[in-house]
Order: C-alpha cells, then structure tokens, then sequence
C-alpha cells in the first residue's frame, strides 16, 4: 500500500500530479504539507523518472487495483447482493415517508392560515386598546394633577395668609405674655391652623411629585428625599412610557410645584428645628406628619441624629483642642495684663501649646470651663435625640396608623438614641486617648482630676434623667452611662494607677524601719486613714468606689504579707522570765497594735459605704483580724498558762495543819506573792506596750475572770482543809482581790481601784467564799439574817441554795468532797489538780457534775464491796445529791 501512499492524500490533484512528472519534480512538494497532517516520508515519494515509467507503473498500478476490486467483490459477492435488495426495499419506504412529509407541510400550511389572521387582528385590536388606556390614563392623572395643583393654591394662599396673621397676633402677645385672661390662645390657635394647613400642603405635593414622575419613580423619589424634586432635568417617565411633563397643561404648573414644595421644606425645617430646641412635642409631631406627607421622613430624622451626634463630636473635639485651651487662656491672661497698668510688659514669643508653671492655672481653668460647657451641649443633644424618638414612638399617620418610629427605622440601623449613644462614646473615646497621648498637660490633669471629671457626668446624667430613661445610681447603672463612662477608661486607669502608688506608699512607709522601727499605733492610723481618704474620694460614683476598693483589698494584702513576714513566732515571744518584757514581744506588740488600729477603723467604714463597697473590703479586713487574733492569741494563752501554773502551786501547801495564831497569818502565801508580782509584770511590761484601746480592756477583764475561776476551782479542791487552812486562804484571796482590782487600774496614777463588779459570776464566786459574814436577803420569807462564806458554813447549809448564793454548783460539789472522806474527781481518775481544772474549763457544767455523779456511785459501790463503814460518808453523799437535783432543777 505504500505505492498508493501518494493517492490516498485528501489534498491529491491528478493535474498537478502530471505536471509534477512532467517537470520531474517530487509530489507533493515537501513545503506544501497539509495542516493537522503527517508530511509524507521521503522514502515514500517517487523520485525523479522519465514519463515512460512513469506510464508504465500507473499502468501497472491500475490493473493491479482492478485485479485486487475483482478480488473483493467475487469474495463479498453475496453480501454486495444483498445491501442492494436491501438498498431497493428501503427506497420505497422512502418514497412513502415522502409522501407522508408533504401532506404534514400542506396541513400545516391550511393551519397557520386559520390562526395568523385572528392573531394579527387581536394584536392590532390590543394595541390600540393599550392606546386607548395610555391617552385615558394619561388624562386621569392629568385632571388629577390639574385638581390637586388647584388646591395646592388654595393652600399655599391660605398658609401665606396665617403666617401674616401669626406675625401680627404675635407682637401682642409678646407683651402680654404674662396675662392670665387668655390672650396667648388665639396666637396657639393660629400655629396649630398653620402647621395642619402645611401638613395638607406637603401631602398634596407628594402626590403632585408622584403623579408626575410616574408610580416606578415614586419609590426612588421617596428614597432620595429632598436631594430629588419635580424641578429635576431628566423627567421620569410612567410605567406606560409616557412623561406627564410633556404635556403642556401640566408643565405650566411645574415651577409652582417646585416653588410650594421648597416653600414646605423650609417651613418644615424651621418647625423641627423650633420643636427641638423648645423641646415642644406637639410642634415637633407636626412638623414630622409634614415630613412623613413629603415621603422624607426617615431622611430627615437620619439627619437629624448625625448632625446632632456631629455637634457633640464638634464639641467634644473643642474641648479637648490644646491649641484652642491655649489661645484661650493666654488671651484671658493678656486681658488680666492690660487691666492692671503697674505689671510691666512680658515677652510672648509665640502661642504655648503647653503650659509653663506660670500659665499652668489659666490653662487648667480654661479646660475645666470647655469641659463644662461640652457637658451641656451633650445634655441639650442627648435630650433632643430622646425627645425625637419619644416622638416618634408615640406618632402615628391617622390615615395608614403607621409608627413614624418604624418609617424612620427603614434607614436606620438602630434607635436614635442608641446611635446617638454609640456615636457619643465613640467621639468621647477617640479624642480623650488622642488628648492624653498628645499632651501631657491633658494626661496629668484628667487623670489627677478625674473625680472632677466624672463629677461632671454625674451632673450630665443628672440632667438627662427627667428626659430620658437612663439611671446612674448605686444600684443600677444603664447600659448607655456605662459605655460613656468606658471612653474614659484610660483617665481612670491613671487615676486608679495614683491612688494604688498612694496606697502602696502609706504601706511601705509604715513599714520602712523594719525590725528595727516596727510599724505601730501611728503607722495603722496612717495606712487606714490612707484607704479611707482614697475611698471617700471616689464615694460619689458607685464604679470608681468599687474599683479604688480592689487596690485597697491589694494594698491590705500587701501589708498583711509585711506583717507576716516580722512576726516572731519562736519561744521568745512567749516568755516572762526576764524582769522586763523581750525585744521580740515588743516587736510583736507593735505589730499587733498596727493591725488593731487599721483593722477597727476600716471596719467602720461600713457606716460610710454602700453595703457592695464593704462587701468588697470585708474580707481583706477579716484577714486583717485573723492576722491580729493570731498574733495576740499565743502571747495570751502564755499568759494564762503562767498565771494558771502559779495558781496551782497553792497545792503545795497543807492547809490542814493547825498554826499558831499569833504565828505570821497576816501575811499571804508564797504563791500568791508570785502571782501579784506576775500580775503586776504582765501589766506593766507586757500589756502596756499593747495601745488597743477598748480591746486592752477586754483583754484584762479575761484575764482578771480567768484568774479568778481558776483560783475558786482550785481553792474549792485544795486538801486537806483545816480551820487555820480556811483563815489563810481568806488572807490569800483579799490578796488577790486588792491585786486584781489594782490589775483592772487603766491609769497609774489614779488612786482609784479598778471596778470588780463588773467582772460578773467570776467575782460573786471569789467574794462568797472570801467574806468573813455577808449579810443577805431572804424575799420569800421576809427575813434578814446572817450568811456565812462557803468555807465556814455548816455542812448542813451547804445544800441550801440561798446560803450558797452566787457560787456554781460545782464548786459546793468540790467543797463537800473535800469536808467528806470520799476521793475528788481528779483522784479518782489519777489526774492532777491542773489536768482537772482544764478539764473543767474545756467541758461544760453537766459533764462535770456527770462526772462527780459518777464519782458518788463508785464510792458507793466500793464502800458495799469492801465492807466499809459508810455512814460518815453518807451524809456527805446525800448533800452532794440534794445540791445536784437543786442545780438540774435550776
């Protein structure tokens, strides 16, 4: 097949073939490849030959390609037969879809006859139809518009005529304005005529504008407000495209419409304004029905509030302008120069932007002065926005009842008054930062004045509230007052930074000399006066309060951690060995007396503060108080544990030995003379470095009634007992009661004893067993008579409640045991006297009498037992039982 290789080519012309032989050139050429083709190889072209040969193989080629269609057709000879019956079959069944075909192009042809000719005619009968309606619609709207311009005439004249009239009724009533016999009525009278008047004229031109710019322009009309006017170039067409304009009789009235409706929008304008300024809710409701008939109502009130939030962010700038305070205060400063004629002349080389020491009070004068007059353009915006939307909520169209409020919230993202608000905080934001980092004068004085500051939006939030719903108070603070407050977040962080440096500095003062200078009665005074001043300074204002009380909670916890860090815990502060008190109690003492005097005058601070400010000290102060019961209470529980082991020495001595009477019994025992002396040392060297006031008292009354229980329960337990015993601890307690008493002493050189009295059932205990004869009172029986003290009454009075009169229970339990031969309760346990007596402070009083119960039945059981003689005891058993019922009964 490659000999054919040259005929088989789509692009194959015999013609050129034979000249290409002829002229003995290749074929095809080699430059002449076809596109998208493979260039035939050179192999396969058929080189240069005479045209004989070449002759003799086309020849040649020609019969072999008839030998080889021979071939093929006497091999396919019986399928070549028959696709050719089958090629004559199907060339009748075309012949029969042909003819099918041209009975479906006639049928169609009669059907398109019946049906474009009724179209054609309904078409040309609609058009003119349309046309018919375009020309009627066209003169409706026309006699519309020619009746709604008559009567816009009619009501502009009208509305010239009471402006004239207003102006003239107003002169008198100008200067009868204070005459209560009702001139000022008609004058009322002829503003409400006017502003209804205006309102029909402004809807009569909303409809003329509608009317001619067409119902598709009607709502883009509406939307561009007063920046579109029928007085426009490019007239809108209708929706049936024809322009009202075009006609003549409409266009005359153009100019006029033009005219009336710029005369409605002024008169609107003004009347908002008017209604704005004068807060008049009834002016102000008319002149939005006007806006609301002229289709501009929530372009108007979208104005409204950006120029309103304009002017306060105009204000605020001014406010906070250097440049402005400057020229400001040096032109007052200048004006002060010129009047007093004796200064000489000072050289200005130019406008300061800050203050020197010299301009520095004209400077801050002239801020405070801008600052307060930017508060009052806010208050007149703010209640201006709020009476707007007060309005607006209220305000309703009598015809459509639609809420002006939510016509005007079709262009507005939020409330007016929400926007407003963002708006202010914005503005207060932006220009207080941009102020304070762009001068330092602005920075310094805001930040140490900010009190004044807010002060000032307290009286800003004062104002507002009667017109408005926000609430600044210690209970509740409005959202909006909150995001006004934030913009001023930076001024209050100076503020509070200083106030935590002052804070800091009366607490690292305080405790500068360490060890050495500890911090005492005068320092605590300093440091809580410190937290109070801070916090009275920021009373006003229920947040800045809230926040000075964090850093004063920081400021006592640094100080607790100061104290905790000197506080001397070791056996030395706990001694009274020595003659004079430790260096270490003494450290302590100050210590103690600095927390004392901080911690007693910040709790006061609850009569002054809110209860949510003094909810945020009072743990601070709790801690505080914690701190101090920690330190005071070893030194204390030393105490008592010193006097309750020199207390207990009285053990030691045999009160049941008979000594001569004439022998030393005046004098007390050893154990008392050490219990005055220890008395008399915790007096003077320990307690009286304590200065805690009040608490100083407590102190020595706990220790006084501590002395004295313990005393009588040791003394009702001391055995043997004889009577010589009995006459020595009489001497041993009018020892101890003079030396209480001069314990109880506040100052030494008063001659005066201390008050035992008020020491309460300690006293009356000590004083029944001490007095040699007391005279009571017998009430039921009216009686008078005799008493003994407990230690001389006899044993048949000891359960009688009114010869034991003031003396626990257990201490006549304690005193028939000791007279009786049964064991005492701490014998029978195997305890000494002190374990005992400890015992009994740490129990209450039916455990012990539970536990000289339980003693009783014992004796008794052992006595049984043992065969013992128990009729001495018995007595005492049956007087130990009577006064026990007496006491349960009791």
């Amino acid at each position: 097949m490659a000999d054919f290789a040259v005929f088989s080519i789509p692009q194959f012309d015999a013609n050129e073939y034979a000249n290409a032989v002829l002229a003995g050139e290749p074929y095809p050429p080699v430059d002449s490849k076809p596109p998208g083709k493979l260039a035939v190889s050179p192999q396969d072209l058929p080189a240069k030959e005479d045209i004989s040969v070449a002759i003799s193989k086309l020849t040649f080629s020609i019969d072999d390609v008839s030998k080889q269609i021979k071939n093929v057709v006497a091999t396919h000879h019986e399928a070549l037969l028959s696709q050719a019956a089958n090629a004559h079959g199907l060339s009748g069944s075309l012949t029969s879809v042909r003819g099918g075909l041209n009975d479906l192009d006639s049928s169609l042809e009669k059907l398109r006859l019946k049906i474009r000719v009724p179209y054609q005619s309904l078409q040309a009968n609609v058009s003119r139809l349309q046309k018919l309606q375009q020309a009627s619609d066209v003169l409706r709207r026309t006699s519309r518009f020619v009746v709604l311009a008559r009567r816009l005439q009619v009501q502009m004249v009208d509305m010239d005529d009471r402006s004239t009239a207003q102006g003239s009724a107003d002169k008198p009533a100008r200067v009868q304005i204070s005459d209560p016999t009702g001139t000022l009525a008609p004058v009322q009278d002829l503003e409400d005529e006017k502003e209804r008047t205006i309102a029909k004229a402004a809807l009569s031109i909303a409809e003329l504008v509608a009317l001619l710019d067409g119902p598709g322009a009607a709502k883009p009309a509406a939307a561009h407000g007063r920046a579109r006017g029928p007085a426009s170039e490019e007239a809108v067409t209708d929706e049936q495209g024809v322009p009202l304009r075009s006609i003549n009789a409409v266009g005359a009235h153009v100019s006029f419409i033009e005219e009336a409706r710029a005369k409605v929008t002024n008169e609107m304008e003004g009347m908002v304004l008017t209604g704005l300024t004068s807060l008049n809710q009834s002016l102000l409701a008319s002149s939005l029905q006007t806006a609301y008939n002229l289709r501009v109502l929530p372009e108007l009130v979208q104005n409204l509030i950006l120029d309103l939030s304009q002017a306060v962010e105009e204000r605020i700038r001014s406010a906070f302008d250097l440049t402005k305070i400057s020229k400001e205060a040096l032109a007052k400063d200048s004006t002060i120069a010129a009047s007093s004629p004796q200064s000489p002349p000072t050289y200005r080389s130019r406008v300061r932007t800050e203050p020197t020491n010299v301009t520095a009070p004209q400077f801050t004068a002239a801020l405070w002065a801008r600052l307060e007059v930017m508060s009052e353009d806010m208050a007149d915006c703010c209640i201006k926005v709020y009476t707007l939307e007060k309005v607006l909520k209220m305000k309703k169209d009598t015809v459509t009842q639609a809420l002006f409020l939510d016509e005007a919230m079709k262009v507005l993202e939020n409330k007016p008054s929400a926007t407003f608000w963002t708006s202010l905080g914005r503005s207060l934001e932006k220009h207080a930062r941009d102020s304070a980092k762009s001068s330092t004068f602005l920075q310094q004085t805001l930040s140490s004045g900010y009190p004044k500051l807010l002060r000032l939006f307290h009286e800003f939030f004062a104002k507002i509230a009667v017109h408005t719903d926000t609430v600044y108070s210690p209970i509740y603070q409005s959202p909006e007052t909150v995001l006004v407050l934030r913009a001023l977040s930076n001024f209050e962080s100076l503020y509070l930074a200083r106030s935590s440096t002052k804070l800091n500095e009366a607490v690292a003062q305080a405790f500068a000399g360490g060890v050495r200078a500890p911090p005492g009665s005068t320092e605590g005074v300093n440091i809580a006066r410190t937290v109070a001043n801070e916090l009275d300074s920021a009373r006003f204002d229920p947040l800045l309060v809230m926040a000075v009380a964090k850093n004063a909670v920081s400021s006592v916890g640094m100080m607790l951690s100061r104290v905790d860090g000197m506080v001397v815990r070791d056996r030395s502060a706990a001694t009274f060995m020595g003659p004079t008190a430790t260096p270490q109690q003494g450290l302590n003492a100050q210590l103690a007396t600095c927390l004392y005097e901080c911690w007693s005058r910040l709790d006061g601070l609850k009569r002054d503060h809110s209860p949510a400010v003094f909810d945020a000290l009072k743990p601070s102060i709790q801690k505080m108080r914690q701190a101090y019961e920690q330190l005071v209470e070893p030194l204390m529980t030393a105490v008592r544990r010193e006097l309750s082991a020199i207390i207990v020495k009285l053990h030691r001595i045999d009160f049941g030995k008979i000594v001569d009477p004439m022998s030393d019994m005046g004098g007390s025992s050893f154990y008392m003379k050490d219990l005055v002396e220890k008395l008399s040392f915790i007096k003077t060297e320990i307690l009286s470095k304590f200065a805690i006031g009040e608490e100083g008292r407590t102190w020595v009354i706990s220790i006084v009634k501590y002395v004295m229980r313990t005393f009588v329960l040791h003394v009702s337990i001391a055995r043997p007992l004889g009577e010589s015993g009995k006459l020595r601890l009489t001497s041993d307690m009018a020892e101890l009661e003079f030396a209480l008493s001069a314990f109880m002493v506040e100052n030494p050189q008063s001659k005066r004893s201390g008050d035992l009295e008020t020491i309460g059932d300690e006293y009356r205990a000590l004083r029944a067993m001490r007095l040699v004869i007391t005279r009571l009172n017998f009430h039921e029986g009216g009686l008078t008579g005799f008493c003994r003290p407990l230690l001389f009454l006899e044993n048949s009075m000891l359960a009688m409640p009114e010869r034991t009169a003031g003396l626990p229970p257990l201490i006549v339990l304690h005193h028939i045991l000791v007279r009786s031969p049964m064991p005492l309760p701490h014998n029978l346990h195997g305890w000494q006297e002190a374990e005992y007596v400890r015992w009994v402070d740490e129990h209450t009083a039916r455990e012990a009498w539970t536990l000289i119960e339980g003693g009783l039945s014992h004796w008794e059981k052992v006595s049984e037992s043992e065969g013992k003689d128990s009729a001495v005891a018995k007595e005492y058993i049956e007087l130990a039982r009577t006064v026990l019922q007496n006491s349960q009964r009791s």
